[in-house]
């Protein structure tokens, strides 16, 4: 059963997280030869003072 954790910034709609779920379940039914129906995604939702990029926290970049 392939499981499949994408960790981003809070702010994508519901239309994006499930046309990417659908695409990665796509690509790993056909990549892994695993079933639809056993791939799982999870949306990992944080926000901006709680994610750091190259040492600084997003909220913190410009």
């Amino acid at each position: 059963m392939p499981h499949v954790e994408i960790t981003l910034i809070k702010g994508r709609s519901v239309e994006q997280k499930r046309k990417t779920a659908e695409r990665i379940t796509q690509v790993v039914a056909e990549e892994l030869n695993a079933k639809r129906e056993d791939t799982t995604v999870a949306f990992i939702e944080v926000e901006k003072e709680s994610f750091a990029h190259g040492g600084q926290l997003v909220i913190d970049r410009k």
